[in-house]
């Protein structure tokens, strides 16, 4: 797909080496080291910008200092082309969390790589084992608040009216009716959200679908282009991976809630909603059915 968020594996191959490009591998440590990796790239992950002393993971450190750091043993400057990649057939969409976490942090120029790890391997690309020292970089955060949401701001929305307001939960639907969830104090979901699952973007190849197949995808769900739109799911990454799908359909007005369910489902100040009845109903289960339909 040609979109300036993007880029193609070919382009990508060509740019390899090329001063100012920084590819960033966000998948486990041992597949960067152990099962290769795109020549060059460097390795990091969602969970090294996680606020150490909070008990939700999403939060992101306040130490801004320690995140820029952090990205500068990157390699990563101000002006540096950051492209993200991972297997997005085996994550939890790590690659959609650092995207959306280098804007927020005020970087420009990041594109994540269509189809990932997946396609890579499979047209059979260059590819190196163990690691890649970058240069310092000099990279300095600007955050840029309007992309992230706090959960004080989300409970005074959820209790008026939001007509402008969509909030989206991109977990799995049985986590959205009520499924218990180990370490989760409470189930279900915040009260008017919206259902979109956020793994159901890809093609066989690991490539995102036609932005016309994704917009009305989207509009089925009743989540408009001229709403606000705040993504949430666990812990902020799965939903950070709707906000770059949105931002792929050219929606304009797009949040994450980093804090997401982990820290929502602890506040009881936070209303929750469930639907057993319907969880009931998809897992198989009734009032007169055991877990295979048949009566029991």
């Amino acid at each position: 797909m040609n979109h300036p968020l993007l880029i193609d594996t070919d382009t990508l191959q060509h740019r390899l080496g090329q001063p100012g490009l920084v590819v960033l591998d966000v998948r486990g440590r041992s597949a960067y080291e152990f099962g290769g990796h795109i020549p060059g790239a460097v390795h990091t992950t969602w969970h090294e910008y996680s606020d150490p002393n909070a008990v939700p993971k999403g939060l992101l450190n306040p130490d801004l200092g320690a995140i820029e750091q952090t990205l500068r043993r990157l390699g990563i400057n101000q002006e540096s082309d950051v492209v993200i990649y991972s297997n997005p057939f085996d994550n939890w969409g790590d690659e959609g969390r650092m995207f959306w976490m280098l804007e927020y942090l005020g970087h420009k120029n990041l594109r994540i790589l269509d189809g990932g790890w997946v396609k890579w391997t499979a047209e059979k690309r260059p590819f190196e084992h163990g690691l890649a020292p970058p240069a310092t970089g000099n990279f300095k955060a600007q955050p840029v608040k309007a992309l992230a949401i706090v959960k004080e701001e989300l409970k005074r929305i959820v209790r008026m009216p939001h007509e402008r307001t969509a909030i989206v939960d991109a977990r799995s639907l049985e986590e959205y009716l009520g499924k218990e969830v180990s370490g989760i104090p409470r189930p279900g979901h915040i009260p008017s959200a919206i259902h979109m699952a956020w793994n159901g973007f890809l093609n066989k190849d690991a490539t995102i679908k036609d932005l016309d197949v994704i917009r009305a995808m989207l509009e089925d769900k009743g989540i408009r282009s001229d709403q606000e739109v705040i993504c949430y799911c666990t812990g902020g990454v799965r939903s950070a991976w709707l906000y770059v799908i949105l931002k792929l359909a050219g929606y304009q007005a797009i949040r994450n809630y980093p804090g997401s369910w982990w820290e929502w489902s602890r506040d009881f100040a936070c209303p929750v909603e469930k639907d057993m009845h319907m969880l009931q109903k998809i897992l198989g289960f009734d009032q007169a059915a055991g877990p295979s339909g048949k009566p029991s």
